[in-house]
């Protein structure tokens, strides 16, 4: 079973971020969608795996990416953080353009609300903000993403619950 930490939107408040990584470790990979501020080369030095990072709409000076396309365990990835394709408003532009580039997994960001189901057979996940959510509840959150050997795909969205930020409670766990 592969691992993978999925968050978003952390504008600069990094502390939440080490804080789901001492939790979730260990993981077989980080993928963040973008919405750093600045912290992706602290992020990619504290992470102990391969890092998947695409810059948001808000990482003006940022060298990363702003699309990444990769092959992991059997499924192609389409990670962008979403603002160009209008995630937002819905769902269909991401979805078709994640499509067409023959992705079955299409993780985003952008909108700070947890998103994670599965159309067809294409999944479409949104880890929503560890710093800024606004989703009802208002509870940073981020994705944890399992495949096992076979690609099969099991996700959880995860809350972070105090305002110390050091416990966790899982709110929806799927398995498809």
């Amino acid at each position: 079973m592969h691992k993978y930490l999925v968050v978003s939107d952390t504008h600069g408040r990094d502390q939440n971020f080490y804080d789901v990584l001492d939790i979730e470790e260990p993981v077989d990979g980080i993928i963040h969608c973008g919405d750093f501020e600045g912290s992706e080369g602290k992020f990619a030095l504290a992470a102990n795996c391969p890092v998947y990072f695409v810059a948001g709409n808000n990482d003006f000076f940022s060298d990363l990416n702003r699309e990444l396309e990769f092959e992991l365990d059997g499924h192609t990835f389409f990670v962008t953080h979403g603002h160009h394709y209008y995630v937002s408003m819905d769902y269909e532009s991401i979805r078709s353009e994640g499509i067409a580039r023959g992705a079955d997994i299409i993780i985003f960001g952008h909108s700070h609300k947890p998103v994670a189901k599965k159309i067809d057979d294409v999944y479409l996940f949104n880890p929503g903000s560890l710093s800024y959510p606004r989703q009802e509840g208002r509870r940073p959150s981020y994705l944890v993403l399992l495949i096992d050997d076979e690609g099969q795909v099991e996700y959880e969205i995860k809350y972070l619950e105090s305002v110390s930020y050091t416990h966790l409670r899982a709110h929806e766990t799927r398995h498809d």
